[in-house]
């Protein structure tokens, strides 16, 4: 997500961050430059125009801060404009993406995603709950009766995800809306997720049908999906449904695909509407809440340390990190320790994913030929530790020669791999004494 817009902006500040000073032309270069890199992304030519002239009044003629250097307040001045851009500080300290109760009506063109956002929501929903110790009551439903097997999707998507569906009777798309909302009523259903009916592309008819739902059932929330591969023609299907039908908030869908970003920079701006979430990946688990600071963040360089926090606590143990923990305030690891910390960052995502939200790594730093060597190395040291006993893992300095030998033959890779395995292990120690020196833990 965004990756193409980092590579970008991160040649456009290696060029202004070793200036001495902020002149009229090292900035012009440099505004130039995010000119060209936002209009690649495509975003809509106004608005790259609108962003750089925010820039240019707020930078040109301004003082330096005395705590930053002039590459530094270029910097900052971007990112302010960027966020603004992107919707502005978030409120972090609210998971919760629906009242409850509330009936959603999601829509959205054929092929956005529209059906499999909505399981993506209600998986979503859950996990916040569950967290916080609760449960929550979700049925998914659907009127839409015009793709063949769109409200079969749904139901398997319903099971997979671990929550009700209900399929009406009717099969007029405005009587079934009447009839899921009664049935959602009597049954007490905290959510109900209502996928509509979609089109190829805009018409009358498709908006006139949301329209008399929304009046029928009348929807505390109403969110639009969009397909982020679609560029600055998801801002007009945007544009269409605001006008016609109205709509809250959006879910951008394909965000891990080849998409260079634009839709998602354009939108809270063109729209004045706020994007709740963003699909990045095939299964109902890839899905994020979009947080603009970070994506801002993110775009700049400067990762996104507290989304990788939180996947870490989704997806590795309480005892594994608390394991880890106690090993660093000892001040003192062992190749066993190594391992498993090896097998929590595995369970992250591959080193080019992680990179993305690590400050200084996420633009043009890391070269694909760096992250695949990292990958090889990894795969490597996983298999020599696999190949070593208990006692050898807890106890390196034993390992002489000949087990060594025996170590590499079973791992198939060469003495020297385990050497260099040993040499990052040795780094690894080094640190655990500092932490432990320094009262880190």
């Amino acid at each position: 997500m965004f990756d193409f817009l980092s590579k970008s902006f991160s040649r456009v500040f290696s060029s202004i961050v070793g200036t001495g000073a902020l002149t009229e032309k090292n900035v012009q270069e440099a505004l130039d430059k995010v000119k060209d890199s936002l209009l690649q992304a495509d975003v809509p030519h106004a608005l790259v125009d609108e962003f750089v002239e925010s820039i240019s009044k707020e930078i040109v003629g301004q003082k330096v801060t005395k705590s930053l250097k002039p590459g530094e307040q270029f910097i900052k001045v971007v990112h302010k404009r960027l966020l603004d851009f992107l919707g502005g500080q978030s409120n972090l300290n609210s998971d919760s993406l629906f009242q409850i109760p509330s009936t959603i009506m999601v829509m959205g063109l054929q092929g956005s995603g529209k059906t499999t956002s909505i399981a993506k929501l209600a998986h979503f929903v859950q996990k916040q709950a569950k967290k916080r110790n609760k449960t929550r009551e979700i049925l998914l439903a659907s009127v839409d009766f015009y793709r063949p097997a769109a409200v079969d999707q749904l139901e398997i998507l319903a099971k997979q995800v671990g929550v009700s569906f209900y399929r009406a009777t009717n099969t007029d798309p405005v009587s079934a809306s009447e009839e899921i909302a009664a049935y959602a009523k009597k049954n007490h259903y905290e959510l109900v997720f209502l996928d509509t009916a979609g089109r190829l592309h805009v018409d009358n008819k498709m908006l006139q049908e949301l329209r008399d739902i929304d009046s029928l059932v009348k929807p505390k929330y109403k969110l639009l999906v969009l397909d982020a591969m679609t560029g600055q023609e998801s801002l007009n299907v945007a544009k269409a449904f605001a006008q016609s039908v109205e709509f809250h908030s959006a879910v951008l869908t394909k965000m891990d695909s080849d998409t260079r970003g634009g839709a998602a920079f354009a939108f809270r701006y063109a729209l004045k509407k706020p994007i709740l979430c963003v699909g990045i990946g095939e299964t109902v688990a890839d899905f994020e809440r979009f947080r603009p600071e970070r994506m801002a963040d993110r775009i700049l360089g400067m990762g996104d340390v507290l989304s990788l926090i939180e996947k870490a606590e989704e997806k590795i143990k309480k005892e594994e990190q608390e394991s880890v923990l106690r090993s660093f305030r000892r001040g003192k690891l062992t190749l066993q320790d190594f391992a498993d910390q090896m097998g929590m960052v595995s369970k992250l995502g591959s080193l080019s994913t992680l990179a993305k939200y690590l400050p200084g790594i996420g633009g043009a730093q890391l070269s694909p030929e760096m992250i695949q060597k990292g990958e090889q190395d990894m795969k490597r040291f996983k298999a020599i530790l696999s190949s070593m006993t208990p006692k050898e893992r807890l106890c390196p300095k034993i390992l002489n020669g000949s087990r060594k030998e025996r170590i590499a033959k079973g791992a198939g890779v060469l003495a020297s791999d385990i050497n260099s395995l040993l040499r990052r292990f040795e780094e690894s120690q080094q640190f655990a004494k500092l932490f432990k020196r320094f009262g880190r833990f």
